[in-house]
């Protein structure tokens, strides 16, 4: 349906006790379309082929290394859970939820535990979805302006009145709370970017809180789990990470009510082993201190104001936000329209401030100090922990493979060749409803925006939307004349440069000021390439915040204090977010390997690729683990001041503001004020590249000309981690945005992907996904991700070029292409980021009406003419990267570089 729609979001959640099917669009024709899919998916699935998942993974494992076996389905829902177990922090926030509910449903892996996905057999499936999976278990949630009547007549038709009502008694029985604490110890693989490699132990203490369905007492534990954690002025913080103990505050760390009973854990990762007992310690010290000492007023009132701003500020996922925070308490047979009731909670927790002076420490006695359902649970790196799970995998299916007779073998190789028929065919899909290409607009709306030159003629966009209240201020600064020594630290600068104090605040004061008057203050990287030469790009840094209409002179002047005064003399505070932010990176690998990847991939193909993968690839992963590992941290400090001298001034700056029409006068003002009041340089700074030239195109300065020492090269990485799946991007230098080609390169990425990437690459490849796309920066990106191949999926990557050039897709499939473009490119703006693509990105209307335009036009000779223009092998400079697993074919491969 991704590729018959003009849907804004479409995909099924797993939570541990149920289900979400969550879609939208803004096209009522469209809505009903999906629908009735969906409730076609989620009551009468197809299960007549289940049996080829479990047994073809065990025919293809029981002979991987024979080239006649087919490649029959692997379990791709195995491979997407063996993936999601390379990640750590995932091992250890799954056993901290099966360890402090052990009774229930929350004791075992929803998702599938990969050594018992193999146990599970059809016939189980087909009657846990009889039971579960029934219109009287299950619950429904619309929102938006599409009258509610067709939504209720639709679902009564097509699902209610086809079933006859059962009794599921899926209710989840409350746990049994234990009558004193438990501890409990896990094991995980080693991380290859931890700072300290002796300092790799995780450990926590987690305490059961109460049943969810008491929206009142879960609203209250849940912002008492806010003022103990979160940010530098919070008791936990305070005592566990600024104690130096551990690098970063453990998983699933605060408040987590997605269970029947919430729960709250706390503790710290990156910690020497031998430090369990002293994180324990300071835990229970910290507890009795907040209960002894209570909470400062003004942490109280910044918690507030923080949910006043959520309620105001108004996002296009608005309404699936919603659904997914009523879920959890919906599905315990809660009362959804309270737990929305969101103002009057508010009022209630002010009124019992008011009553009762002491009232959240007297939560945190009960709750914390004298709760006896109280789990400590602790892991620990294992130097073969990948390689036994391995081993355990490959006995359990020997085991399995053992048992069957030789007929059951000859069956299963059957059912193999039988699947891998099916799966090559094209699948039929004229039962399912489409939209056509002649549903979608032909033109856009344009938006209105009003420039204007303030002082010293920075320009500055104004958009007046309707804002709820709320105004956005961004700023972007150029890096043309910073050092190229500097440059690898700036992403450093941007994370900590609204963490350090400025004026007279220290850091402390200023987290606090930024909670009381802002909705958050964020700095980072922006690289941002031209839309009509691949060679030349913008770089700078992006300041953001919003905040309340009443609040604008207090945002903007506390900009002006980080511009004009920020402090850099905090080394412990600065050592700290160091720390913090390499764990972080590190963490983030296994769920974002595929776009390290493609980051490497693309480095060696245009200028801007070079520094996109210095800011945010894996090059910026292994500086920051270099810097945390240093034990005298002040050269790295001393680069900030320098880098301010760059950025943080008035001479190459732009800005905007979003707000309602009636406070664009009063922002126009302030944004004047602070313009005026922040730092030019004192002596003209020319780029640092004498070839650079600086040209000011209306809104965005350009390096312009190309850079002439530039020359796009190939490059095969492969980097080497304890993952026990893949994650690949293969990337080619194509055209940039304005290119008469570009749109017929966008049609053909989603066109792959659909009807040749999807099949080839999960279906009959077993990873959990793979595809094809075409960045604004036209790299046009082949990639998978929790991928059991590598080589095999590179060698479908080629396969489908080859496909593409012969022109093997019907009208039908280039429609359908079309459609799920579209519904990108049409995807609803929210009012704080309309005219964003043109203050960010230099795209006005009319180039997005010429670009839709474009798109329109696109016909099968085009698809088939740009394949072998760019992407057949020869015609244009592509690279490859690979991270995961060491792997004997890449090692004795010349052409791969090893990392």
């Amino acid at each position: 349906m991704l590729n018959r729609s003009l849907s804004t979001f479409m995909n099924a959640f797993t939570a541990s006790d149920y289900t979400l099917y969550p879609f939208s669009t803004q096209n009522p024709k469209d809505f009903q379309n999906l629908l009735s899919v969906y409730l076609d998916a989620a009551f009468f699935p197809c299960l007549r082929q289940l049996d080829f998942w479990q047994e073809g993974w065990r025919l293809e494992h029981e002979n991987p290394a024979d080239p006649q076996t087919p490649l029959v389905f692997k379990g791709v829902v195995f491979n997407e859970m063996k993936g999601a177990f390379t990640d750590n922090e995932r091992i250890f926030a799954q056993h901290l939820q099966n360890k402090i509910l052990p009774d229930h449903t929350y004791g075992v892996v929803s998702g599938g535990d990969p050594l018992c996905i193999p146990d599970l057999t059809w016939e189980q499936l087909k009657q846990f979805h009889a039971t579960h999976y029934h219109p009287s278990n299950s619950r429904f949630f619309t929102y938006g302006n599409f009258p509610l009547e067709q939504h209720l007549k639709q679902i009564h038709e097509e699902a209610l009145i086809k079933f006859e009502r059962i009794e599921s008694n899926t209710e989840i029985p409350k746990q049994k709370l234990w009558e004193k604490p438990r501890e409990h110890s896990v094991t995980c693989g080693l991380d290859s970017f931890a700072a300290d490699p002796s300092k790799q132990t995780t450990v926590s203490v987690s305490y059961l809180l109460t049943d969810i369905t008491d929206t009142f007492e879960t609203f209250t534990l849940s912002l008492l789990s806010s003022l103990l954690v979160e940010g530098p002025n919070s008791p936990f913080y305070k005592a566990l990470i600024e104690s130096g103990v551990g690098t970063d505050f453990s998983p699933d760390v605060g408040f987590n009510g997605s269970t029947r009973e919430a729960y709250f854990s706390v503790g710290l990762q990156g910690i020497a082993e031998r430090d369990i007992d002293t994180v324990k310690q300071i835990i229970a010290r910290t507890v009795d201190e907040v209960i002894a000492k209570g909470f400062e007023e003004d942490r109280i009132e910044a918690l507030l104001h923080k949910i006043e701003i959520q309620l105001k500020h108004q996002t296009t996922s608005f309404g699936l936000a919603l659904t997914s925070y009523i879920a959890s308490c919906w599905n315990q047979d809660g009362d959804p329209v309270e737990l929305l009731k969101i103002a009057d909670k508010v009022s209630r927790f002010r009124q019992c401030l008011k009553e009762n002076p002491t009232f959240l420490q007297e939560k945190v006695k009960t709750y914390f100090k004298d709760n006896p359902h109280r789990l400590t649970l602790s892991m620990s790196p294992e130097e073969d922990y990948h390689n036994k799970q391995a081993k355990m995998e490959a006995e359990k299916l020997e085991k399995k493979v053992n048992a069957l007779s030789e007929e059951e073998k000859t069956q299963i190789f059957e059912k193999g060749l039988e699947l891998i028929a099916l799966q090559s065919k094209p699948q039929d899909t004229s039962c399912l409803p489409a939209l056509k290409v002649s549903d979608i607009e032909p033109k856009i709306p344009f938006t209105v925006l009003e420039t204007t030159l303030t002082a010293d003629e920075i320009p500055v966009q104004y958009c007046a939307q309707p804002t709820n209240g709320v105004v956005y201020f961004r700023a972007v600064s150029s890096l043309n004349t910073l050092p190229e020594e500097l440059k690898p630290y700036v992403p450093l600068f941007c994370n900590v440069i609204t963490k350090l104090g400025c004026g007279a605040l220290d850091y402390r004061e200023q987290a606090q000021k930024i909670e009381l008057k802002t909705g958050g203050m964020s700095v980072s990287p922006h690289i941002i390439p031209d839309d009509s030469h691949l060679d030349v790009y913008e770089q700078g840094v992006l300041f953001s915040s919003l905040c309340l209409d009443r609040n604008l002179p207090d945002m903007m002047h506390l900009w002006s204090e980080i511009f004009n005064n920020p402090r850099f003399e905090e080394e412990e505070h600065f050592r700290v977010l160091v720390k913090k932010t390499a764990q972080e990176l590190s963490n983030g690998i296994p769920d974002c390997g595929h776009l390290y990847a493609s980051i490497r991939a693309s480095k060696n193909l245009t200028p801007s690729g070079e520094l996109q993968e210095m800011f945010s690839g894996m090059d910026q992963v292994k500086l920051m683990k270099r810097i945390a590992e240093m034990s005298d941290i002040k050269p790295i400090l001393r680069k900030l001041p320098r880098i301010k001298k760059y950025l943080l001034n008035s001479d190459n700056i732009r800005c905007s503001v979003n707000a309602a029409p009636q406070q664009i006068p009063e922002a126009s003002k302030e944004v004047e004020k602070f313009i005026k009041g922040i730092a030019r340089s004192k002596k003209e700074r020319k780029p640092v590249r004498p070839h650079v030239i600086e040209v000011r195109n209306y809104f965005i300065w350009r390096a312009q000309p190309a850079d002439p020492t530039f020359k796009p090269c190939q490059m095969k990485t492969h980097f080497v981690l304890p993952f026990p799946v893949n994650y690949i991007g293969e990337c080619i230098r194509t055209v940039p945005y304005t290119a008469a080609d570009y749109a017929s390169l966008r049609i053909l990425a989603r066109l792959m992907t659909a009807k040749f990437l999807h099949r080839e690459i999960r279906e009959k490849g077993g990873a959990y996904g793979g595809g094809a796309k075409l960045g604004h920066n036209g790299i046009f990106t082949f990639y998978s991700y929790r991928d059991p191949n590598s080589l095999a999926t590179l060698k479908t990557f080629e396969k489908a070029i080859k496909w593409a050039k012969s022109g093997e897709f019907t009208q039908q499939d280039i429609d359908e292409a079309k459609l799920a473009v579209f519904a990108a490119v049409d995807a609803p703006i929210a009012p704080s980021d309309k005219g964003m693509d043109h203050f960010l990105y230099g795209i006005s209307d009319e180039m997005k009406q010429a670009h839709r335009e474009q798109l329109f036009a696109v016909n099968s000779d085009n698809l088939v003419d740009v394949s072998n223009k760019y992407l057949a092998v020869g015609k244009s400079t592509r690279s490859q990267a690979v991270l995961g697993p060491e792997n004997a074919d890449i090692t004795k491969d010349p052409s791969w570089v090893k990392r």
